[in-house]
């Protein structure tokens, strides 16, 4: 499972719902941070990089 600021997020779920079980993160929150970070929303939790997880991180700490 791909960790993501201390929670595990769903590995066979797409990434915009998998973002969803973070708290605090919602439907919009989540596909604003898939934009900005320019992933595609399609592509699994377990099949994002190392790079791809840290520009989530970096996201969703500038939105704070």
């Amino acid at each position: 499972m791909p960790r993501i600021i201390g929670v595990d997020i769903p590995a066979d779920k797409r990434i915009d719902i998998a973002l969803r079980s973070i708290y605090g993160l919602g439907p919009v929150n989540s596909r604003e941070i898939i934009e900005r970070t320019g992933i595609d929303p399609r592509t699994r939790a377990k099949d994002l990089t190392e790079q791809q997880l840290s520009q989530i991180v970096h996201a969703i700490q500038e939105g704070k």
